[in-house]
């Protein structure tokens, strides 16, 4: 008899990761998120070195979630239904690779599940543009410094949290009320 699968990985980029870590530590099923870099090509990255752009790095977050809570399918509509992904290398005022809209697949699966929803919403004109998400093999994950873990929770009074976070907070708890831990 095959074993249930109650944890699985995803790493996604869609700007900074302070927003991401944010929405998707709000989402049932989701066991962890950690902010972090991926998909460059220097070894252990400093925030600093991301931001200069020239790693290569995209600032993104890697969750671990259960599936038997919360489908693929499902962590991929939140993905896409919070940021622009049809903008290149840019999320707001954030412009630079580093702010790249990108999924980071850690199976097969994940992969055929990303590419067909970017299909059919691409196919729908969801948005006006096409979408410019990479869908890409996972890469080295590299943790950011603590300082950005848990990052809107700890520092909610910040302009930056306040004036930008709190917003796509909103907006994330207005469509997806019922996926939200209470």
């Amino acid at each position: 008899m095959g074993q249930i699968k109650n944890e699985e990985k995803i790493t996604l980029g869609s700007g900074c990761f302070w927003c991401n870590e944010a929405i998707f530590q709000r989402l049932k099923g989701v066991i962890k998120v950690e902010s972090g870099y991926s998909g460059g090509q220097s070894v252990n990255p400093t925030y600093e070195d991301v931001c200069s752009g020239k790693t290569g790095h995209a600032e993104v977050i890697q969750l671990t979630f259960n599936p038997q809570e919360i489908s693929i399918f499902e962590i991929l509509e939140v993905f896409f239904k919070t940021h622009d992904p049809t903008t290149l290398n840019r999320q707001g005022a954030d412009v630079g690779t580093q702010y790249r809209s990108v999924i980071y697949y850690h199976s097969t699966e994940q992969q055929q599940i990303a590419l067909q929803l970017i299909d059919e919403l691409n196919t729908e004109k969801i948005w006006p543009d096409p979408i410019v998400t990479k869908v890409e093999m996972i890469q080295p994950f590299y943790k950011a410094e603590s300082y950005h873990q848990n990052y809107f929770n700890e520092n909610m009074n910040q302009g930056y949290c306040r004036f930008v976070i709190v917003p796509k907070l909103e907006k994330f708890e207005k469509i997806f009320s019922d996926k939200i831990l209470k």
